[in-house]
């Protein structure tokens, strides 16, 4: 595979550094323009202001569980209230959660478990991303 052959702005949302700054790292290798948030409130925030400057994120990588603040079932409901068209792949070590076992019903496109693996992430986020 060609590393840097792939386009797009990914958001990267998770309450672990270490996790987002690997997985912003990974997707920047790809050749994605990547970002990344801490919760569901930051991500609304950051999409928004990327919206009205005219450079919308074409994915967001939610955590399913943010102790603490608004994780990705809440976010990707808000998020598709802002923009009807918003892709979203949900994560989670939990995967026998509801929301991993179905995430179409929450509104995702795909699903991708923790710990990540980084070839299937690498081609969920293709195929959600194109």
């Amino acid at each position: 595979m060609d590393l840097a052959s792939e386009s797009g702005r990914i958001l990267v949302m998770d309450d672990e550094e270490i996790v987002r700054e690997i997985c912003i790292e990974l997707l920047t290798d790809l050749g994605y323009e990547v970002n990344g948030t801490i919760d569901g409130t930051s991500m609304l925030a950051e999409y928004q202001v990327a919206l009205q400057q005219g450079k919308p994120y074409d994915l967001v990588i939610m955590d399913l569980t943010i102790p603490g603040g608004m994780g990705g079932e809440e976010a990707m409901s808000e998020l598709l209230a802002i923009d009807p068209m918003a892709k979203g792949i949900v994560c989670s070590g939990y995967s026998n959660d509801p929301v991993m076992a179905d995430f179409n019903a929450y509104g995702f496109k795909a699903n991708c478990s923790k710990p990540f693996h980084f070839a299937v992430l690498s081609q969920t986020v293709k195929e959600v991303i194109t």
